[in-house]
This record gives structure tokens, C-alpha cells and sequence, in this order.
């Protein structure tokens, strides 16, 4: 929850930021957010879970409970076991997260953009401010509308092309449909235009004037960014740059399994020692790790690295690292079994 709040704080402020830009609609802000949220999920439960294993055995480490395991000739690799048993659901819940939530989230929510900037010109107004259009040609301004948003009076709009300047000012206006494409209509206005080189003004007056504005939204999948393709599609399509996108999937669950056997390594705390110093270098592996994942999406996106290398060579290592790592406390704890000292009683009663 700790973790949730503070991804939701941050994702709040940079969603609000887009719609003061006008890039997202104000009342979409919540939707986003959601769609964030569930979208970065993967993430928080893999580092929640990596957490809860380091914190859980480091407690056990300061309570002396590990030491009467270890002393009852219980290694640390026999808790890889019990921590596996624990932690499959949520191994498989971020599998499914990362593979198919991922994509659809992101789907959702460039289909909100686009759908946002793609609305037609006149939509965009605000009753009593100035509003530019879609392709910062034109500057719109209505005293009032008729509620419905399709239906505007007084209305003024200031035109800059190449090669002139047009100011057009109508009594109302209003949002018709001609087949595929939106008209604005003016009714009962004039038209001010000057050549910016020339210097020539043209003042005409007309009764009824058509202009075109919005443009339609392109619902094409094969347009779409690649995150928010589906993982078929990537796995089909060979592409450096889609991917990428499959190796940080991908990379999402193996590194969240990894995490888990690296965090039974690194959980280790001496219990005579005060301190959170395991979880503080646990919390480092997990920094390091998951910038390694983004990485591998750069090199494999950038065609350096292959898919199978670049998976091999992240998560293989990760693997490996967290093996030697628990050989290396198991074979500290043997070690110390080993050199420990005969009791006294002992001692003499072998003398006698």
C-alpha cells in the first residue's frame, strides 16, 4: 500500500501537468490514472514480494531463529523451497500482468489521447477563452454555446497561413457532418483577409461559410506504439524495436523470480549488529537489477544485442550471481559449524 500511494502520487501529479497542457482530457484524469496504476503494477508486486522475503528472513537473522536452524543442520538453500511454495501465485500474477495487462492498459490510454486530440476543432473551446486548434493554424473564441456543444454564438476565429492572415467572425456556428468529414458552419458574417507580402486586404461578407476542422481517429493497430501491442504481435513480427519491448516483458517475470533468490541471499543481518543494512542493499540489487532491464530493452531495440542474448546475459547472470551467492552462505555456515568449539563437559569426559 506504501508503494501504491507513492506510484499514485507521482503518476497523479505528472497526469495533471498533461491535461494543464492539454494533452489529456481533464475529466480523464482519473481514468489515466487507474490505467497507470494497473500498468505499473508488475513492478510494485515484484518489489513488494522482494521486500517481504528480505524483510521476513532478516527478522528471523535478528532473532536468532536462523541460527538455531543452521545449528540444527538446515542450510540456507532449504529455504528456497518453502519461499517458492509462497511465492508462485504471485510469480504468476505478474506474468499475467506483463504480458497481456500491460499492453491493453496502454492501448486504453493512447486510445484516450488520440481520441482527445483528434476531437474536432471547435469541441476544444471554452466558452470565453481564447483556444487554439489542433494544428496551432487557427484561434478560436465563442461568447457562448448552446449547451449541446455542437452549437456556438458569436464567434471569432483568427486564420494564419503561409502567406496570409484571415480574421472570420460570425453571429453562430455550428458542427455539421458531411459523409466522413465535420464542418464548421458560420451563419451571417464576414471575413477579413490580408497578404502578409503583398499587403492586400479582401473584406467579404457572407451568409453561410463552411470551414473544415478535426480530423477523424485512426484506430490502426499497426500504428500503435509498441507498448501497447499484444505480446502475439511481438512475438510474430521480428522487429528490433518490438522486440525491446517483448525483452522487458519478459524481463518483468524472470527478474521478479530472480529477485526472490537473490533476496534469500541478501537477507543475511549479523543479529548482534543494529541496523537495516541487508534491506538497504537489498533495495540497491533491486535498483540495479530493474535498470539492467531497461537496458536489455535499449540494446535489443537498438538491433546490439539478440532477444536470446540479451535475456541470457541480464537474467542469466542475475541467476547465477543469486546461486553462488547461497553456495557462498552455505558454505560460510558449514564453515562455521565446522571450526566450532567442543563443549567443556565433552572435552573432559573423552580425557577421563
Amino acid at each position: 500500500m506504501v508503494i501504491l500511494t507513492i506510484v499514485l502520487t507521482m503518476m497523479l501529479i505528472r497526469t495533471l501537468g498533461q491535461a494543464a497542457l492539454g494533452r489529456v482530457a481533464p475529466q480523464d484524469v482519473a481514468l489515466l490514472l487507474g490505467y497507470t496504476a494497473l500498468g505499473h503494477l508488475p513492478t510494485m508486486l515484484a518489489l513488494s514480494l522482494f521486500v517481504s522475503v528480505v524483510a521476513t528472513l532478516g527478522r528471523m537473522y535478528r532473532e536468532s531463529e536462523m541460527t538455531i536452524w543452521f545449528a540444527s543442520g538446515v542450510g540456507l538453500g532449504r529455504f528456497v523451497r518453502p519461499v517458492l511454495r509462497t511465492a508462485w501465485p504471485v510469480l504468476l500474477v505478474v506474468a499475467l500482468l506483463a504480458l497481456f495487462v500491460w499492453p491493453w492498459v496502454n492501448q486504453q490510454g493512447s486510445t484516450l489521447r488520440a481520441r482527445f486530440e483528434g476531437r474536432s476543432d471547435l469541441s476544444r473551446v471554452t466558452p470565453g477563452a481564447f483556444q487554439s486548434s489542433s494544428d496551432g493554424r487557427r484561434t478560436f473564441f465563442i461568447d457562448r454555446d448552446s449547451g449541446d456543444g455542437d452549437t456556438g454564438r458569436n464567434v471569432f476565429i483568427l486564420t494564419q497561413g503561409e502567406h496570409s492572415t484571415s480574421v472570420t467572425t460570425a453571429r453562430s456556428g455550428r458542427i455539421e457532418w458531411r459523409g466522413d468529414d465535420r464542418f464548421l458552419v458560420l451563419e451571417r458574417g464576414q471575413r477579413n483577409e490580408e497578404n502578409t507580402q503583398g499587403g492586400e486586404r479582401t473584406i467579404s461578407r457572407f451568409e453561410t461559410y463552411a470551414i473544415g476542422v478535426g480530423e477523424r481517429v485512426r484506430d490502426d493497430a499497426s500504428q500503435a506504439p509498441p507498448k501497447a501491442r499484444p505480446t502475439l504481435d511481438l512475438v510474430r513480427q521480428r522487429e528490433p524495436l518490438l522486440l525491446g519491448e517483448l525483452a522487458w516483458r519478459l524481463g518483468l517475470v524472470l527478474g521478479a523470480a530472480n529477485l526472490l533468490l537473490l533476496g534469500i541471499g541478501l537477507a543475511y543481518s549479523n543479529p548482534r549488529r543494529a541496523g537495516s543494512w541487508g534491506l538497504l542493499f537489498a533495495l540497491l540489487a533491486f535498483v540495479v537489477y530493474y535498470n539492467l532491464i531497461n537496458l536489455t530493452q535499449a540494446w535489443v531495440a537498438s538491433g546490439k544485442l539478440g532477444l536470446g542474448t540479451a535475456l541470457l546475459l541480464a537474467h542469466g547472470s542475475a541467476f547465477a550471481t543469486a546461486l553462488a551467492l547461497l553456495w557462498w552462505r552455505d558454505n560460510a555456515i558449514r564453515g562455521l559449524r565446522r571450526a566450532r568449539p567442543a563443549p567443556a563437559g565433552s572435552a573432559s569426559g573423552s580425557a577421563a
